[in-house]
């Protein structure tokens, strides 16, 4: 009886025979289902394996239950965005609109050179009044 590659008669618990040896059996590979839940992975071990539990799991027995998280860890992509760069993005946004439509309005397309002209409007109106109400309210708080 043994495990590893001497010559054999018995294999021990997690080994197989082949030939004159005994190698490893991959019970992760073999087995559908070695490891219980879909919260647990399959390592394996020489001459057998180990259940662990998944990313964001604890063990708790037989067992993986889901690791309790902060609300700092649930924040989705833009929870943290400031004002500011929500501002920066609209405009970067409204520019890239407006590069279009000019690229469009070179061409002589009179729809467009309106749509262009339109639109240079909204954007200046936009920016305009924007950067006028923090102005008035900074200089209101004496800034």
């Amino acid at each position: 009886m043994g495990a590893g590659p001497a010559r054999c008669r018995k294999c021990a618990a997690g080994y197989r025979s082949s030939g004159m040896r005994c190698i490893d059996i991959d019970e992760c590979a073999e087995e559908v289902l070695a490891c219980p839940g879909v919260s647990m992975f399959c390592e394996n071990t020489e001459g057998s394996f180990h259940c662990q539990c998944a990313v964001g799991y604890t063990r708790r027995g037989d067992t993986c239950e889901r690791s309790q998280t902060t609300a700092s860890e649930e924040k989705g992509l833009f929870d943290d965005i400031q004002e500011d760069e929500i501002e920066v993005l609209q405009q970067m946004f409204f520019g890239v609109v407006l590069c279009a439509l000019a690229t469009l309005a070179a061409k002589g397309d009179l729809v467009f050179t309106s749509i262009f002209m339109g639109a240079v409007a909204a954007m200046a109106g936009y920016w305009l009044s924007d950067k006028s109400d923090r102005l008035i309210e900074s200089i209101l708080k004496g800034r």
